[in-house]
């Protein structure tokens, strides 16, 4: 109850185990699941929710059998349970209209082109994760080892 989840959905393999390695820096105080398609990712989603758990960090693939990346965040987006869930949008196959699609219908925060680099990938979860936390009221200091700091100061700053 109340931990803070990272999700992320991608139909390929070796892009969830790339995603699991660049996320490990987080696994020490927020949950990383991983799901290989919307519909599974929306099944745990409903779990976390029950649970009284949080959607910190969505990160969904573009292009996947079921149902888009981009059909996937706007559904989420719609759903007031995750009103501040933080999303990203993942592909390495998008092109300028699903863009503006996922932007003005989702609501995404960031869009990664695949291959992204490592460091500026986490370097952005973080900063998302940060905005997450201080968005909903939780008491930072938990997250200490994790917080993007820049982002946090700028909170503080402006909210003082």
């Amino acid at each position: 109850m109340d931990q803070l989840y990272i999700v992320y959905v991608d139909d390929q393999r070796e892009i969830l185990s790339t995603l699991e390695k660049d996320l490990k820096l987080f696994e020490a105080h927020v949950r990383l699941e991983a799901c290989e398609s919307a519909s599974e990712a929306m099944q745990l989603i409903d779990e976390l929710d029950r649970a009284g758990d949080h959607l910190a960090v969505l990160i969904s693939d573009h292009i996947m059998p079921g149902q888009s990346g981009i059909d996937f965040l706007t559904a989420i987006n719609n759903d007031g349970r995750f009103f501040t869930t933080k999303k990203v949008l993942l592909t390495g196959q998008a092109t300028h209209k699903d863009t503006i699609l996922a932007i003005n219908n989702a609501r995404i925060e960031k869009y990664i082109e695949k291959p992204w680099k490592s460091k500026e990938f986490t370097e952005s979860i973080q900063q998302l994760l940060t905005q997450f936390i201080v968005a909903n009221g939780i008491d930072y200091t938990a997250y200490q080892a994790i917080v993007h700091q820049p982002t946090l100061w700028a909170y503080l700053q402006k909210n003082t």
